[in-house]
């Protein structure tokens, strides 16, 4: 038999000679906790105790997958983001850290829009809402707001509605299934979004082919592709958006490195 501690050894060691995981020891372990279903603290509580042989079966699969680039995030199925655990399905792109900076400013702005005077709820939009981790935190920490998320795939769409369901907020989102801002249209939300927001595709088009592995290869090309010069969503929203927005209401993007100063001028 092979008890935990030597498989989280020997898988270690698997993950750094292959050069892919930036932090092998992590993902190493993070793979055993999750096919053991047991936390960090039960795993080193209880090292000496021997691995299942179904269980080392299956860790060796998921070693190789992630020693060939596969992300961690859809080995497990999880990603935490803004404190909330997401479910994550490789037809998502996995949400970003840095994402979590547009759900904050979003939350500042609505927060300041919340008085007693208002005398109905917010209403939101999410363009591009993949896992629904934007639309699903907008619900999850403004539980007076109406939020509406858009994708134009619906393999996404039933893994944000998965993810509205977790956090109980499945009732105050509704899920549109389209191309970018065509929904609003059919939902009749002309001047009445207070808050559109958004992490439409920046990387241009030929960028991608240099982008790492595990984002290349395994995360959707459509979320990723803004065209030839990574501008093009951008375009269409200071086309269109204006129909939407409420006056007075606003608009809150992720942009790639570099491109703030070409999506400001194209929104003034």
């Amino acid at each position: 038999m092979v008890t935990r501690r030597e498989a989280l050894r020997a898988g270690t060691g698997f993950l750094k000679a292959s050069r892919l995981a930036d932090n092998p020891r992590l993902d190493a372990e993070v793979l055993l906790r999750y096919l053991l279903g047991i936390s960090r603290t039960e795993l080193y509580r209880d090292l000496d105790e021997d691995l299942p042989a179904l269980v080392l079966s299956r860790y060796r699969e998921l070693l190789a997958r992630r020693a060939a680039g596969e992300p961690l995030q859809y080995l497990t199925g999880e990603r935490e983001f803004m404190g909330l655990d997401f479910r994550v399905t490789p037809a998502v792109l996995i949400p970003r850290p840095e994402t979590e900076i547009v759900v904050e400013t979003a939350l500042e702005l609505a927060r300041q829009e919340l008085s007693p005077a208002k005398d109905k709820p917010l209403t939101l939009v999410d363009l591009g809402t993949g896992s629904g981790a934007i639309a699903v935190s907008l619900a999850r920490f403004l539980p007076g707001a109406r939020v509406y998320g858009v994708d134009i795939s619906g393999a996404a769409l039933a893994v944000a509605w998965e993810n509205a369901r977790r956090h109980g907020v499945a009732d105050r989102i509704t899920l549109c299934c389209g191309d970018f801002l065509t929904p609003l249209a059919a939902v009749g939300l002309f001047s009445r979004v207070d808050l559109l927001v958004s992490n439409p595709p920046y990387i241009p088009r030929g960028d991608l082919d240099n982008l790492p592995r595990e984002v290349r290869v395994f995360e959707p090309r459509r979320a990723l592709d803004g065209g030839e010069d990574g501008l093009e969503f951008y375009r269409r929203l200071a086309a269109g958006a204006p129909a939407f927005l409420r006056p007075g209401g606003w608009l809150v993007l992720e942009v790639g490195q570099g491109q703030a100063a070409a999506v400001r001028g194209l929104l003034e």
